[in-house]
């Protein structure tokens, strides 16, 4: 699976200077910028409402960013419309929160969206795959554990088993980069064990950046390789988690009572 080596596209991505701003002159955003490249699962942690959440959706440009430049795999992202916004899309895997997936849809045809950027419309509306993209999506289902659920419909799922279906789904894009957007936080802790060690497992075997916002610090600095600490829209920690003190901790969340 994994696609280092094969000369076509950097596994990367580059963020400068990132602005997100709601209202003029109340940015949420102030200047974000770093870089991440290859098996590298990058923890993104901060107080609900640092702009989090946000920087994700800048990034797969669910929403406009106000200034700076988002680079996927060597292409600026930030000016892109219409179909080149599209075609550049189909690169960025995302994982949800709630999942968002098609609730009366099977497994199967829940994972092979995943491929819906790179067919005709008109085939999308029919639901017709290639036999390739049909083979793929099967092994995945394999590779996350649902080889027995392939024909269940998504909304007779657990919640770890409908994550997994939304990682499933994401990495049949065959991205550059994934996003996971707090994607632990409606699971049970032996799931979103589980849940982290997939989209590590990922990281590594297709050699791409792994991008997790997630709450829980303790699994942050278990799975990820570097963590990076948000504040008011601002970075205040950029390192690996061994060096994530308590000090940190304070500068990120505000306050003591909550490390008691």
């Amino acid at each position: 699976m994994n696609n280092a080596g094969n000369g076509a596209r950097p596994r990367s991505l580059s963020v400068e200077n990132l602005e997100k701003a709601y209202r003029s002159g109340k940015p949420v955003l102030k200047g974000i910028s770093f870089q991440v490249e290859g098996a590298i699962t990058l923890g993104i942690i901060g107080p609900s409402g640092s702009g989090k959440s946000t920087m994700l959706r800048c990034i797969n440009r669910l929403i406009e960013p106000t200034a700076g430049r988002i680079v996927v795999a060597g292409q600026d992202v930030a000016g892109l419309s219409g179909t080149a916004l599209r075609h550049a899309r189909r690169h960025i895997g995302m994982v949800f929160q709630e999942f968002n997936l098609v609730e009366r849809l099977s497994v199967i045809e829940n994972v092979l969206c995943g491929r819906l950027g790179y067919i005709s419309p008109f085939k999308a509306w029919l639901r017709k795959y290639p036999q390739e993209d049909i083979d793929k999506a099967f092994a995945l289902i394999d590779h996350v554990g649902l080889g027995d659920f392939y024909n269940q419909r998504a909304d007779s799922l657990s919640g770890g088993q409908r994550q997994r279906v939304g990682i499933a789904r994401a990495v049949m894009q065959e991205p550059d980069i994934i996003m996971a957007d707090e994607p632990t936080s409606s699971l049970d802790p032996k799931t979103s064990v589980e849940i982290m060690e997939l989209l590590r497992q990922f990281s590594r075997e297709r050699d791409i950046p792994m991008l997790v916002n997630i709450h829980d610090v303790e699994l942050a600095k278990r799975f990820c390789d570097r963590i990076i600490g948000i504040s008011q829209g601002v970075v205040v920690f950029d390192g690996p988690p061994g060096e994530l003190t308590t000090s940190d901790l304070k500068a990120i969340y505000g306050g003591e009572d909550w490390l008691a």
